[in-house]
């Protein structure tokens, strides 16, 4: 019998897997690919699990499929009308966390890798699925941590579609090409404490802080590239700790965000700021120190026969042409594209990390629908 997605899902929204802990979803979904004949592997690292499967020879073409089983915390668990972790049905839906993001599309996935070895093995290919329970928190020991191991093991992906929710309104509406990279910024400012009254003896850091952050978020970082967006800048806060109107502090702190295109790299923008930093530091007199984290790279999967093969699955199924978009946020396909060419597309992404997260059980059977035919074209 066909692998039903949606009892499969309901199933792991039952396994309440906050991040980084998987609570017996990946146990559940190596059962299932163990039992139609894919080699099961944990690659945990670090306190992390990550499981990885294949079906096939190693070594050969293969397509692979990426996507976590972690899951946001809920929040106040009396705000949601719905057990966040009872994968309920009801009115039409499957309620619960993970249901957007992205347990659906997990089960779906899995669902139609399992149907499709299973129907139409390939015979000169191989069905790959990366699964780990560190995309909601740090990122260091989930999907990366399966990467290094599949290097040092010569196992390969050629290409890969991560199961993200991608689609804004309607089912099969975007394609994510592409991703903007990121890169947080602390600027720590040192000047003088003094009196307000008398401020030719103090160096104040706030307007020193004031007067490197004004040119950065007055002027574009750029104005957008041929598949980007223009790159957005955007401070989170600014710090001083100061109760009193009548003191100029002797320190602040600024955060601010670059999401930046790929006219850009997380170097170059950090070499930037601090140039910028330093400039400030020696017309004030206030000793700025910058500190930056870069999250992700910016990266593109440009139009061609991948792309084409996926967005065609995509409209035969729904009806709907998808836009291809580098819209959004990071996931795991910013390591993923350090490895082999990569994709994401999955289900409406409306209520994911929401209070009562949901989504359409007919959206759940469509999208298992578009993975299979995905795969059958690739093979075909």
């Amino acid at each position: 019998m066909p692998l039903d997605p949606v009892t499969l899902s309901a199933d792991l929204i039952r396994c309440p897997s906050v991040t980084p802990d998987a609570e017996g979803a990946l146990e559940l979904l190596e059962g299932v690919l163990s039992g139609a004949g894919f080699a099961c592997t944990r690659v945990d690292r670090n306190g992390v699990p990550n499981l990885f499967a294949r079906w096939g020879a190693k070594g050969v073409r293969s397509f692979g499929f990426n996507g976590h089983v972690d899951v946001v915390p809920v929040g106040e668990r009396s705000d949601w009308a719905h057990d966040p972790f009872g994968g309920e049905i009801s009115d039409g839906m499957l309620w619960g966390r993970g249901a957007a993001d992205m347990k659906t599309g997990v089960a779906a996935f899995v669902a139609a890798a399992v149907d499709f070895v299973t129907e139409t093995p390939p015979e000169d290919g191989a069905v790959i699925l990366t699964l780990t329970g560190d995309e909601e928190g740090p990122g260091l020991d989930g999907t990366r941590a399966l990467l290094d191991w599949m290097q040092a093991g010569g196992e390969a992906m050629s290409v890969c579609l991560v199961g993200e929710p991608t689609c804004p309104e309607v089912l099969g509406d975007m394609i994510k090409i592409g991703r903007r990279g990121s890169v947080t910024f602390v600027v720590e400012a040192e000047g003088v404490q003094g009196h307000v009254a008398y401020p030719q003896r103090a160096r104040n850091p706030l307007h020193a802080l004031i007067a490197l952050l004004a040119p950065l978020t007055a002027t574009p970082v750029d104005h957008g590239t041929a598949h980007f967006d223009p790159s957005t800048l955007q401070v989170t806060t600014i710090d001083c700790g100061n109760a009193a109107s009548n003191v100029v502090p002797a320190k602040a702190r600024a955060v601010f965000n670059i999401r930046f295109n790929d006219a850009h790299d997380g170097a170059g923008l950090v070499e930037w700021v601090k140039s910028l930093a330093a400039a400030e530091s020696a017309r004030s007199g206030v000793r700025l120190s910058v500190t930056a984290t870069i999250s992700g790279e910016s990266f593109v999967t440009p139009p061609g026969p991948f792309v084409d093969l996926v967005a065609a699955a995509v409209e035969a199924e729904t009806g709907v042409t998808p836009e291809l978009s580098t819209s959004g946020g990071t996931s795991d396909a910013r390591f993923v594209k350090d490895h082999c060419p990569v994709l994401e597309f999955g289900l409406v992404g409306k209520t994911m990390h929401k209070v009562d997260e949901c989504v359409e059980v007919a959206q759940i059977e469509a999208l298992k629908a578009i993975y299979g035919r995905i795969l059958r074209s690739y093979f075909g």
